[in-house]
């Protein structure tokens, strides 16, 4: 896309990965964050970037870190946030990979199985752009 003909300037601006002890740990510096919408979605991206990488390369998933710049919640989503926070957190899932294909590019949707996933009931908010 040609400067100055997005919507909005990319919001994520740097990947960084570090392995120790065999597992592959991974940052993302995010410059502008809608904390109800964007940020669940940027960190389970994150994680599941991590762990492909992390199989490509023969390693363990390790850690992940998200540090965002302009963190904020839209006026249009107070109460959509209120619900989110009146909510009890549940156990994380988990991920399984069915297959290590020979490149990162050749994943397909079918490989991947999230386990142990309860999520609550789906909170709509409107996107702001």
């Amino acid at each position: 896309v040609k400067a100055g003909r997005m919507a909005l300037p990319p919001c994520h601006l740097l990947y960084q990965f570090y392995v120790a002890n065999n597992r592959l740990s991974s940052q993302l510096l995010i410059r502008s964050s809608d904390s109800l919408l964007g940020l669940p979605y940027n960190t389970a991206s994150l994680a599941l970037l991590t762990h492909m990488l992390a199989q490509q390369c023969d390693l363990e998933p390790g850690e992940i870190i998200v540090c965002t710049g302009d963190s904020h919640i839209y006026n249009n989503h107070l109460e959509q946030v209120n619900l989110q926070l009146s909510r009890q957190p549940r156990s994380l899932p988990s991920l399984r990979i069915r297959r290590r294909p020979a490149s990162i590019y050749d994943y397909r949707f079918e490989d991947f199985e999230i386990l142990n996933y309860d999520p609550h009931p789906h909170i709509p908010a409107p996107v702001a752009v």
